[in-house]
């Protein structure tokens, strides 16, 4: 008498988290520094304190990270805040590094 057996399938499905970026904030001589605190609140989300010191390192070590996230969003935020320094004239740049 033959013995039939279970077929048990395994599947491992693994998530990975998505690779993160670090948003650079550049400093530059004709971007006003209230404009710059602005970006930080509305884009960036920070809290009013926090956006002027941030933006202060930005200004005496040339460039500083303001946030890290996904590709889309860090992307995303770095288009608004070009746009809107665009309409106003400032030549104020940000770029992306992976963390």
């Amino acid at each position: 008498m033959a013995v039939r057996g279970k077929t048990e399938e395994s599947t491992h499905t693994r998530v990975r988290e998505p690779r993160k970026f670090r948003v650079i904030m550049h400093n530059d001589d004709y971007t006003p520094m209230d404009f710059v605190v602005e970006i930080l609140i509305d884009i960036f989300h920070r809290e009013k304190n926090d956006a002027v010191a941030l933006m202060m390192t930005v200004h005496r070590s040339g460039s500083a990270a303001v946030g890290e996230y996904s590709y889309d969003i860090a992307s995303s935020k770095i288009r608004a805040a070009s746009q809107r320094a665009e309409k106003e004239g400032y030549p104020f740049r940000m770029t992306l590094e992976e963390a």
